[in-house]
């Protein structure tokens, strides 16, 4: 399979998203944030993900137990997200950010992102209102 050249949906957090290929135990797409845009914070109720940064440069805002932190996406940074997860990202000014994601189990559709509080406005809020059929 080829990286599709349009996305095949929105993200419940307002990232463009590829849908690459998928198992029975997870499935793989591709993310992408707009130069100077910002995702809606969410958390996940069942699945987790693994991301590795492709493209761009942003910053990727995570909460879990009581530890928070901000992470610098770039090419070649690769990160977690363990279920129970606050996380919210944002591209950069001057680049979009794009990521490819494993997502544990595959996605099960709509309602498995939930609204959550970040630190930053987001340039999205339909939480809900599209999921990437992984």
């Amino acid at each position: 399979m080829r990286l599709p050249a349009e996305p095949s949906v929105v993200a419940p957090d307002g990232s463009d998203v590829r849908i690459l290929l998928g198992l029975a135990g997870g499935g793989m797409a591709h993310f992408e944030l707009g130069a100077g845009q910002v995702a809606q914070a969410v958390t996940h109720r069942t699945v987790e993900e693994i991301w590795f940064v492709v493209s761009g440069k942003g910053e990727m805002w995570r909460k879990q137990d009581g530890r928070e932190e901000i992470v610098t996406l770039e090419p070649g940074v690769c990160l977690t997200l363990p279920l129970g997860t606050h996380f919210q990202f944002r591209a950069s000014p001057q680049t979009p950010v794009a990521a490819i994601a494993i997502t544990m189990p595959p996605w099960p559709g709509e309602g498995e992102a939930v609204k959550v509080a970040g630190p930053w406005a987001a340039s999205w809020s339909s939480v809900g209102s599209a999921s990437p059929e992984q």
